[in-house]
């Protein structure tokens, strides 16, 4: 059977994007090394990608301990340039002023070897970075750059509440803006009341993290029982058509990291088409997405009774990230963010186990005894 990729129309050029497009954030990797790029494998995955209608390819400067670009740009040698819309990010974290700005990008156009990059977005914006960027300049720096041609259109990518995402949207004349979504993302950060607001905008938006970071490609028995039922597809299969269901979200990106995955995706993206769910497909994922929320092992409900805390711990907090990993079974990236976003005094580890907390919380939680099982949880980072 042939697959065909289908394309829907993004940004106000009205590009004719594929609906699938490639993330170079977890490409294969040598030795256990996320610097280490399988660049032979990563290549040939790229390029099959776009051998199979994919047009639309997305690095950061971060990503692989900042090889990604490198690799990609590399990938793209040999005729494949002129088939994508690249896109690249500003790591806004290191800026603080214009200099910086002219420097990172230089920086990041000679690590893709590249006179241009299409559609560049700030990255991980929330309300507070945002009005550090304007201060800046950064949309007059802009300005100054799609004239050159350097960038072709300015956009950005969002973590954080969505009362910030709609406050940067009614900011500036966006072209499009990147947030993550899947089934069990729809109130997560900008989430479904977001992307509407966005597209309301005319403001295309990209979904990373469909598969929440993969944790949905491989669910629990009782999970895949209900899926197999339904008759959809794998699991994969599910979570990507439900996000081509929607006809606000013209492509969604995939950080594949095996061909197999690559191969998969490409057959999939055949059967994106908005509006294709039935009313019994989307009653599938009401009920998985009901039994996820019910797998839970500490039975936190968030009302913040417990806080605040004397030592600062942030109890719901890491309750909730603690259940993210149970509830997917893998810990990996509950312990990234506790390393990485957590504030150092919001961390489990810092209770002095005073045990003022339990003597307010309604659910009668053992809140030390759980908070050490945290600890232990995400201790690796």
């Amino acid at each position: 059977m042939v697959n065909y990729m289908q394309y829907r129309q993004f940004g106000k050029d009205k590009f004719n994007v594929s609906v699938l497009g490639f993330g170079a954030m977890r490409l294969p990797i040598l030795n256990n090394d996320m610097k280490q790029i399988d660049q032979p494998l990563a290549t040939a995955m790229i390029r099959r990608g776009i051998e199979g209608g994919i047009n639309y390819v997305d690095t950061a400067y971060p990503y692989h301990g900042g090889t990604s670009e490198a690799l990609v740009g590399q990938a793209l040698k040999g005729g494949y340039r002129e088939k994508v819309r690249l896109a690249d990010k500003m790591p806004t974290w290191l800026v603080n002023s214009r200099d910086d700005m002219d420097r990172l990008l230089a920086e990041q156009l000679a690590r893709l070897d590249d006179k241009r990059i299409d559609y560049y977005l700030l990255h991980s914006l929330n309300r507070g970075v945002w009005n550090k960027m304007k201060e800046l300049g950064v949309l007059r720096w802009a300005k100054k750059q799609m004239a050159r041609g350097t960038i072709g259109s300015l956009g950005f990518s969002f973590h954080g509440p969505c009362s910030d995402f709609i406050k940067i949207c009614d900011d500036h004349d966006w072209d499009f803006c990147q947030i993550q979504y899947n089934f069990m993302d729809t109130t997560t950060q900008a989430g479904l009341k977001g992307l509407k607001h966005a597209a309301s905008r005319g403001i295309s938006v990209i979904v990373m993290e469909p598969l929440k970071g993969g944790r949905l490609a491989q669910p629990p028995e009782q999970v895949k029982t209900i899926l197999d039922a339904g008759d959809g597809g794998s699991p994969v299969s599910w979570a990507l058509r439900w996000v081509w269901n929607d006809s606000k979200v013209p492509l969604l990106l995939s950080g594949m990291s095996t061909m197999e995955q690559v191969e998969e995706n490409l057959k999939i993206a055949d059967q994106a088409r908005a509006g294709s769910f039935s009313a019994e497909e989307l009653k599938t994922i009401d009920r998985v997405r009901s039994l996820y929320n019910r797998m839970v092992d500490i039975n936190c409900t968030n009302c913040k009774y417990c806080l605040p805390c004397p030592a600062g711990v942030n109890i719901p907090r890491n309750f909730e990230l603690y259940n993210d990993g149970y509830r997917y079974g893998n810990f990996g990236n509950p312990a990234f963010f506790y390393w990485n976003w957590f504030k150092p005094a919001e961390r489990a580890e810092n209770c002095i186990n005073c045990g003022v907390c339990e003597k307010k919380c309604p659910q009668g939680i053992s809140i030390r005894a759980e908070l050490k099982k945290v600890r232990e949880a995400l201790a690796k980072k």
